[in-house]
């Protein structure tokens, strides 16, 4: 380095300015550098800083110490207020809204089990006469009887397989000729025999049919047939029987939680189409209950009774256009909001591994 190089960088180092760039992109060169004088704040100018910055809090603390408040208070009206309904749909309920006013009879598929058959006692029990739809019509007439010797009301039944698409509803039509209709509960359904991967579901092709033609086709052919005449008098309920497989695709039950998401977001938009027409649509997502279906022998909170489930879902008539039914399967539904939903279907597909594994198991038993 030479001489007047060497002075110049001396005097950078002791005025802190660091290793010397020599060679500044477009900079100075060696003996015609320049030093800069150093940047760093000296003792008045980092307190002069400090000191504004707290001037700067300090006229603002009121500000923040409001909107925390108010956050706060947001925060707990909020939760106050979803305390209020709870206790208004699931406490009080709204036992009124279904009820022969709106029509003395009320129909019901699937209505020789489970929650069928529950919604056509209940419905019987407050007063409505009751037409029975289902396949098998010694357990209609079965179910038919019990009805008319517990609650003293007239009954009809129409034999009926959903597995067809077209000529039962002609007879169906004929059968419901002449009736005030004011309740139609669409309860028939099916599902896997046991939980599968899409492929390898026993008798595909005709399952597919199958779950179509029961879980989708039959709420949109029962309900054409049933609207009309709620819209004539300006008043009725449909409540459509979904799942709560339908808030999120559920692996191995796959088609049956489509079919039962379709029968969701078509309960929805009918809804939203005929709320201001008098007529109350309704789509009920039941968490498990026990029935055969579900085969779940023993109830519990989590797993009612489909007369304890069905007698609380009708009671959220006119409070909810989606209903789970009952406050334990309400709790199940919110609680599934905060699961991200990568985690629920995996969390929905190892369970119903599970459940696959032992139901092969069981059939190889056998």
């Amino acid at each position: 380095m030479g001489g007047r190089a060497g002075e110049v960088a001396s005097q950078w180092l002791r005025r802190g300015g660091g290793a010397v760039p020599w060679d500044r992109p477009g900079g100075s060169r060696a003996g015609s550098f320049s030093p800069q004088p150093s940047r760093r704040c000296g003792r008045r100018s980092c307190g002069d800083a400090m000191g504004a910055s707290d001037s700067f809090l300090s006229s603002y603390a009121g500000l923040f110490y409001w909107v925390g408040v108010s956050s706060v208070a947001y925060f707990v009206w909020l939760q106050l207020l979803r305390v209020v309904y709870a206790v208004r749909l699931w406490v009080l309920g709204n036992p009124a809204a279904v009820g022969p006013h709106l029509g003395a009879w009320a129909v019901i598929t699937g209505a020789t089990d489970g929650i069928g058959k529950a919604y056509a006692e209940e419905l019987a029990r407050r007063g409505m006469k009751v037409v029975l739809i289902s396949r098998s019509q010694e357990k209609l007439d079965q179910v038919a009887k019990e009805i008319r010797e517990r609650f003293k009301v007239e009954t009809k039944t129409i034999p009926a397989d959903f597995e067809d698409r077209e000529s039962i509803y002609r007879n169906i039509k004929a059968g419901l000729e002449g009736l005030e209709i004011g309740v139609l509960v669409n309860n028939v359904g099916m599902s896997y025999t046991y939980p599968e991967f899409f492929l390898d579901i026993p008798d595909l092709d005709k399952t597919i049919d199958k779950l179509v033609n029961i879980n989708i086709i039959s709420v949109c052919k029962m309900t054409r047939l049933v609207l009309p005449s709620m819209l004539e008098r300006s008043k009725g309920v449909i409540l459509n029987i979904s799942s709560f497989t339908a808030i999120n695709p559920t692996p191995l039950l796959t088609v049956y939680s489509a079919t039962k998401a379709f029968v969701d977001y078509f309960s929805e938009g009918l809804s939203a189409e005929y709320k201001n027409k008098g007529v109350i649509l309704q789509s009920v997502r039941p968490y498990f209950v026990a029935t055969k279906m579900t085969k779940i022998r023993k109830p519990s909170a989590f797993k009612p009774t489909p007369e304890a489930y069905v007698k609380n879902a009708l009671n959220t008539v006119g409070l909810e256009t989606q209903t789970s039914g009952c406050a334990t399967h309400s709790l199940v539904a919110w609680f599934s909001r905060f699961v991200p939903k990568w985690y629920f279907t995996k969390l929905a597909l190892d369970t119903n591994l599970k459940l696959r594994a032992y139901s092969l198991k069981k059939l190889k038993e056998n």
